[in-house]
Order: C-alpha cells, then sequence, then structure tokens
C-alpha cells in the first residue's frame, strides 16, 4: 500500500492522540480549580471599580433592574449585569438590533430598551404564545422552539441580521448549540453572543464552547511568524468565559493573516541559536 493511502489515517490518528492529550489536561485544570487557593491577601474595602467591568461606577442595567418594584418580571442572576455592560455598552445609543431568546415574563424587553436608547429594536423568541402579549412598536416577539432548525430559518427570513444575541431560553446544551449554530453567522460583524446559565462541571454547552476556542489557537503557519487565518478566526474575535456565561464577540473585520513582528536592535544571543 502506498504511503499516501496511508497517511490520512495517520493523520486522524494523530489529531485523535492531540485531543485526547488536551483532555487530559483539562481534566487537570479543573482539578486545580476545583483545589485553588489564592495566596495573595483580597482587597477589603476597595472601591475602584473591579475587573474592568465597566468604565463607569454605576452600572445603568443593575440601577434600571433594582428600580423594578412592579409591573413585568425580570429574572436574573446579578453578576450578569457587569458582564452585560462590558460588552454592551458600545451600542448604548446606537441603532441596535437585539434578539433575546427566552422572554418569560417579558420585563427584560423593556430593559433592553431603556439601556440602549430610542433607536434600540428588539426581537424576543419564546414556545409560550403568551408572549406575543409583549410586542409593540419595537418589540417583535417570534413563537417557537430554539431546538428547531426550521424555526431558526424562519426567523432569519425577517430578520437577516443582530448586533447582539442573549439565549437565556431553555438552557439545554442541545438547544444552546443548536441555537449558537443558527444564529452566531447572522450577528454582525462588531456584535455579541451571550448564553446564560450554563450550570454545572462537565458541562456539554461548556466542552462545545472549549472546542471553539480551542479553533482560535490554531496556526495555520504559510511563511515564518506568519499565519493565514481560518474561516473561523475571521468571524471570531474572541470567546470570554465567566461564571454560568459565555460570551463571543465578532470581529468588526477579518484580519488577513496573523503575523508575529521583531522591534528593536538588541538580542540575546541564546535565544537566537
Amino acid at each position: 500500500m502506498k504511503l499516501t493511502n496511508l497517511l490520512p489515517g495517520f493523520l486522524r490518528r494523530s489529531e485523535n492522540c492531540r485531543m485526547i492529550r488536551a483532555l487530559l489536561w483539562t481534566k487537570k485544570g479543573s482539578a486545580r480549580a476545583h483545589e485553588w487557593h489564592n495566596t495573595i491577601p483580597e482587597r477589603v474595602n476597595d472601591t475602584t471599580a473591579s475587573d474592568a467591568a465597566s468604565c463607569t461606577s454605576v452600572n445603568p442595567l443593575k440601577v434600571y433592574f433594582d428600580s423594578v418594584t412592579d409591573g413585568k418580571g425580570i429574572w436574573k442572576w446579578v453578576h450578569y449585569f457587569d458582564i452585560y455592560h462590558r460588552h454592551f455598552q458600545k451600542f448604548v445609543g446606537k441603532e441596535v438590533r437585539l434578539l433575546e431568546v427566552g422572554i418569560f415574563s417579558g420585563g427584560s424587553l423593556d430593559m433592553w430598551k431603556a439601556y440602549f436608547g430610542p433607536k434600540c429594536v428588539v426581537y424576543g423568541v419564546d414556545v409560550e404564545e403568551a408572549c406575543k402579549a409583549y410586542e409593540d412598536e419595537r418589540t417583535k416577539v417570534f413563537i417557537g422552539d430554539q431546538s428547531d432548525r426550521r424555526f431558526w430559518s424562519l426567523v432569519r427570513d425577517q430578520v437577516p441580521s443582530v448586533d447582539i444575541l442573549i439565549d437565556d431560553g431553555g438552557h439545554a446544551p442541545d438547544q444552546q448549540v443548536v441555537t449558537l449554530e443558527e444564529m452566531l453567522p447572522h450577528v454582525r460583524p462588531g456584535g455579541v453572543y451571550v448564553c446564560e446559565d450554563i450550570h454545572g462541571k462537565h458541562n456539554r454547552f461548556a466542552a462545545y464552547v472549549y472546542g471553539l476556542t480551542d479553533a482560535l489557537n490554531e496556526n495555520r503557519q504559510i511563511a515564518e511568524f506568519t499565519s493565514a487565518p481560518s474561516a473561523f478566526q475571521k468571524s471570531v474575535y474572541s470567546v470570554h468565559n465567566y461564571p454560568f456565561v459565555t460570551v463571543i464577540e465578532k470581529a468588526r473585520s477579518p484580519v488577513p493573516e496573523f503575523i508575529a513582528l521583531k522591534r528593536g536592535t538588541q538580542w540575546q544571543p541564546f535565544k537566537l541559536r
């Protein structure tokens, strides 16, 4: 048998071996996180902004949430608001299309319109027909199953693109994966995708996202210190993982190539051997 005939199988086995080794390191990292001990004392009474979560000390989304004492219900983990503001504030006051999966009592639809301003258009998705009641001049509601790819095809026919997609729907990994696969390509350049309520260690959706993140590190070298980006690397700028939340930011424009450049004239000789 020719070597060229054996090569595809060998490459597949080699790739599988690398995946298995990576899974072992994933398990190692998970164990380390479980045993984590921070040796740096935590700050006490620190009045500075935490972790650059927002550019201001006041989070308008949290202010809005705290002001709701009656009317349509909003149910959110409190730490989500810093995540929202960190990734969404660039859209405030601009023309923005937001799609939220999972409407429930409708309160968050009003929160988004108040936060982004009068140029914001909101689309809601839910399986409950009663959620149609939340439609108004700036809000359109689609009733359907987020795990149904045919449903998303119908949504795309009416909403060709969005700037922000928030998946707060059924929270099952299969639902989340279908929603990501069907709608992430339809998030505009520079847009943001958010999936909420990713709970539990060894979560299947989190494992899926790890695969996406791993693909960001692919190095398709075409010359020394030059790599050709994949289609995924051209489209996706970054993947962020927070407690219970994944955020994916789309690239504003596709990067033509990844280049490692040198500057300066003085170099340690041991690096040049």
